[in-house]
């Protein structure tokens, strides 16, 4: 292996690393991992696909990690897996039938967009949470979730950054309050839109195996390992990194387009 490649798995691994560290505090992990892979020379439709498929490991770990709070869950809420699998299939085709330069050009965008969702994350869950979530059991209710969750799951299989903030505040809505049951809640929904755009990326052969398998081991390491270290250093603290690093990469892809 030549000193280029050692410098290309090593970055990698680093950045799934840190990424699974952000991703077990405040999630975000995604706003490192796609810029990075588009850095260090995919071009943006693979890099989107290789980073789908190397952070799943870790949402699968995010959902055993949360099981004792899942168990309470209501099962009406695991409807929303319907249009997670839906959606997520459906962005996968798009982003297939997007061609690399449309989607070059529009990257930086979307992750401007990803980082500003992930800024405001606590004011938008302030401001969709209703004063008495109890009402918000109703059937009406739930079809209504339903269809914003296919929207977000269209946009997850898409791109996917930042659509973990989107399904906090939808099952705020939906009455939940136990921020643990959300967050796990959160990871089956992320984890069935990943799960199939993942399959979808592989069956069409377009991912790059060996940025997988590096940074889905530096992402599985970070989650377990890096958890408490980050937890020591504060939810803010990380955050404001997430945010540095997401700002940094748009306005680096705005001045190469």
């Amino acid at each position: 292996m030549s000193t280029t490649d050692l410098f290309h798995a090593a970055v990698a691994f680093g950045v799934g690393l840190i990424g699974g560290v952000i991703n077990a505090v405040a999630a975000g992990g995604t706003l490192l991992t796609f810029p990075t892979l588009i850095w260090l020379g995919l071009n943006s439709v693979t890099a989107n696909a290789t980073s789908t498929v190397a952070v799943w490991p870790f949402v699968l770990g995010g959902v055993f990690g949360y099981r004792r709070e899942l168990r309470t869950v209501e099962r009406r809420l695991l409807y929303l897996v319907i249009p997670s699998l839906l959606g997520g299939l459906g962005g996968a085709i798009l982003l297939r039938s997007t061609p690399s330069s449309v989607f070059d050009r529009l990257v930086p965008y979307l992750i401007l967009f990803a980082t500003l969702l992930f800024m405001a994350q606590e004011a938008v869950q302030r401001r969709l949470k209703l004063a008495h979530p109890g009402t918000h059991h109703s059937a009406k209710w739930l079809a209504g979730a339903m269809v914003f969750q296919l929207a977000v799951a269209l946009y997850g299989g898409y791109f996917g950054g930042g659509m973990g903030i989107l399904m906090l505040a939808a099952l705020s809505v939906l009455g939940m309050t136990d921020i643990y049951q959300m967050s796990g809640m959160k990871n089956i929904l992320a984890g069935s839109i990943n799960a199939v755009a993942a399959i979808y990326f592989i069956a069409e052969k377009m991912v790059y195996w060996p940025d997988v398998g590096v940074m889905a081991l530096g992402s599985i390491a970070g989650g377990y390992f890096g958890a408490g270290v980050a937890r020591r250093m504060g939810a803010k603290a990380v955050r404001r990194v997430v945010i540095a690093v997401g700002f940094g990469m748009a306005l680096s892809l705005f001045i190469k387009h």
